[in-house]
C-alpha cells in the first residue's frame, strides 16, 4: 500500500491509477473499522488525518479528470474529520523520488 507525497500530476498512469485505488482500501479500513491493513504503517499514518486523506483524493481526481479519465467512486466528505495535513512520511520525498525514478516508470520526479 502507498499513498505517495507527491503531485498528482507528476505520477505516471500506473501509479496515479494504484495510489487512487490504495486511498480507497485506507479509507475502508479507517472509515468502518474494518480489520485487513489496519495494522499497515501507510494506514496507521491516516489515523485522525481523513481531512487529508479527503483532500488527497480530490487531488487524484482532478488529475485523473485532467488526463480524460473517467470517476465514479466519490468519497462521503461528511466522514473527512480529523488533521487537513498530513505530516507524516513514511520515506522522506527525496526517496520517495528515488523509489518511483528506479521504477523506471514513466513519473516525472
Amino acid at each position: 500500500m502507498r499513498i505517495w507525497d507527491l503531485p498528482p500530476e507528476q505520477l505516471c498512469r500506473a501509479h496515479l491509477l494504484g495510489e487512487h485505488r490504495e486511498l480507497h482500501a485506507i479509507w475502508v479500513v479507517l472509515t468502518t473499522g474494518r480489520t485487513g491493513y489496519a495494522h499497515h504503517p501507510e494506514t496507521l499514518r491516516w489515523r485522525g488525518k481523513l481531512r487529508a486523506l479527503w483532500m488527497r483524493h480530490e487531488a487524484l481526481v482532478a488529475e485523473m479528470q485532467r488526463r480524460g479519465y473517467r470517476h465514479a467512486s466519490p468519497l462521503d466528505e461528511a466522514l473527512a474529520t480529523g488533521a487537513a495535513v498530513q505530516d507524516e512520511l513514511l520515506d522522506s520525498i527525496p526517496d520517495q523520488i528515488a523509489n518511483l525514478r528506479a521504477k523506471g516508470c514513466d513519473c516525472r520526479v
